[in-house]
């Protein structure tokens, strides 16, 4: 069952039956090993997929939790709303990973989930994902991977935040993007920058004015080349030496 949503926020619904078995991003959302068996349990499991148009949001905070998400297509956006009524950016998540681990503890969500253009999302019934898990080992296994993959991605994003210049922070920023596209099978040096550059902005702590400054001057020094949200890395070695050598 999926989380309500507002009625001013009404979300073209698709629900076809899909399988994890077929689909080409098997091997970022799916533990290795599985048997045929298993793997067919699991197809099972993920029932359901929702297709979203861009700003719409798959989550919002305070709904109930009841499922995670695979996000099959498309990229997303996690934020929550400060007191002051600033948008804090949380997390940027594209195809392959998971959405909505934020509910587990407390069985409803803490922040929002939007996407960032048009996507495509798997449905997975947390209560059915754990009744599952308790089965199959490999599934478990790597269910924990994944949520400890989240806490190393929390606890880099705060070692951002706390130690870097905004050089170093932007650098790592890219460098990370770069990663996660090479993961995907795509170039590691040529993307399209899916948010906008107060997102950024939001997410590594720096002014709007901070960000665009820093963007042109990575692309003076020759490291990048920026024509407005399309980026090229023309010097990776030289990003990762922007880190290495603080100061």
């Amino acid at each position: 069952m999926m989380p309500p949503q507002s009625a001013t926020n009404t979300i073209s619904l698709s629900v076809i039956k899909t399988a994890c078995s077929n689909c080409n991003l098997r091997e970022l959302c799916l533990p290795f090993g599985l048997s045929i068996e298993e793997l067919e349990r699991l197809d099972d499991l993920v029932s359901t997929r929702r297709r979203l148009k861009r700003g719409e949001h798959l989550y919002r905070s305070g709904v109930p939790f009841d499922a995670i998400y695979a996000i099959r297509s498309g990229f997303f956006k996690t934020d929550v709303l400060l007191e002051d009524g600033r948008e804090q950016v949380t997390g940027f998540q594209m195809a392959g990973e998971l959405l909505g681990l934020d509910g587990i503890s407390t069985e409803h969500h803490t922040c929002n989930a939007v996407a960032l253009e048009d996507s495509e999302i798997c449905a997975i019934p947390f209560s059915r994902l754990e009744s599952l898990s308790r089965e199959i080992h490999t599934l478990q296994h790597h269910f924990h991977k994944v949520m400890s993959r989240e806490i190393v991605r929390d606890h880099g994003v705060m070692m951002l935040l706390g130690t870097m210049r905004a050089e170093e922070r932007l650098a790592a920023f890219l460098l990370n993007l770069s990663q996660r596209f090479t993961a995907r099978g795509f170039s590691h040096a040529e993307f399209y920058l899916r948010m906008t550059r107060e997102e950024i902005g939001s997410y590594l702590g720096l002014k709007l004015e901070t960000v665009s400054r820093t963007f042109s001057r990575f692309q003076e020094e020759g490291f990048i080349a920026v024509q407005q949200k399309h980026i090229r890395i023309l010097n990776v070695a030289g990003l990762k030496a922007l880190m290495n050598h603080r100061g």
